[in-house]
C-alpha cells in the first residue's frame, strides 16, 4: 500500500524527479523530506537546534594575503593558516557524521553501501579535505625548495640515444658529400 501523502503525478508542471518517482511508484527525495520533517516535529519541540548555519569564516583576509602573496613560502603560510582555522569544524562534522554512523549500533554488521557506511565514508572525507590540500601545499613547497634533480646531460658525440660512442678514428656515418 503507498503512503497515505503520495500521490501519482502526471508529468504536467513536475520535474524529472517527480516523474521517476511516479513511473517506478516511489517517492521523491523531496516527498521523503517532508515526511521526515512533519513526524520529527514533536521531536524538535523537545530537542530545539539552532535555526542559524554555522558560523562561516571570514575569507576576506585569506584572499588577500594570498593576493599578494608573491612566492610560494607566503602561499603556503596563507593556507597553512586557513587550514589550520578550518581544522576544528570539520573535525567536529566528522565526529558528528561517525556518531549519526553508530547511532543504536547501526554500524555494526552493516553492507558496504549502507546508510551507515556512507556516513562513515563522509566522516572520512570531510578531513580528506585537509589532508589533500597539505600534500599539495607540501608538493609546492617542495617544487620551490627541493626540486627534483635534473638528469646529467649525455656526453657530446654519441650517434643515437642508447649507443656508445664511436671508437676514435672511425669516419662518421650518414650521406657523403661530393661523392
Amino acid at each position: 500500500m503507498p503512503h497515505p501523502d503520495f500521490e501519482l503525478y502526471d508529468n504536467v508542471g513536475r520535474d524529472a524527479d517527480q516523474i521517476a518517482a511516479a513511473h517506478y511508484g516511489i517517492a521523491t527525495r523531496d516527498d521523503l523530506l517532508r515526511w521526515a520533517k512533519r513526524d520529527a516535529e514533536p521531536f524538535l519541540a523537545q530537542h530545539p537546534l539552532p535555526e542559524q548555519n554555522l558560523p562561516s569564516p571570514d575569507l576576506g583576509p585569506y584572499l588577500d594575503a594570498l593576493a599578494a602573496a608573491e612566492t610560494p613560502a607566503q602561499a603556503s603560510a596563507v593556507t597553512r593558516h586557513l587550514l589550520d582555522a578550518a581544522e576544528p569544524v570539520l573535525q567536529a562534522v566528522s565526529d558528528y557524521l561517525v556518531a549519526a554512523a553508530r547511532w543504536r549500533g547501526q554500524n555494526r554488521g552493516a553492507e558496504l553501501e549502507s546508510p551507515p557506511k556512507m556516513l562513515m565514508t563522509a566522516a572520512s572525507r570531510s578531513l580528506s579535505v585537509l589532508a589533500i590540500a597539505d600534500q599539495a601545499d607540501l608538493a609546492s613547497l617542495r617544487a620551490a625548495y627541493d626540486p627534483a634533480p635534473t638528469p646529467p646531460t649525455p656526453p657530446q658525440g654519441r650517434t643515437a640515444p642508447g649507443l656508445p660512442p664511436a671508437p676514435p678514428g672511425t669516419p662518421p656515418t650518414g650521406p657523403t658529400h661530393g661523392r
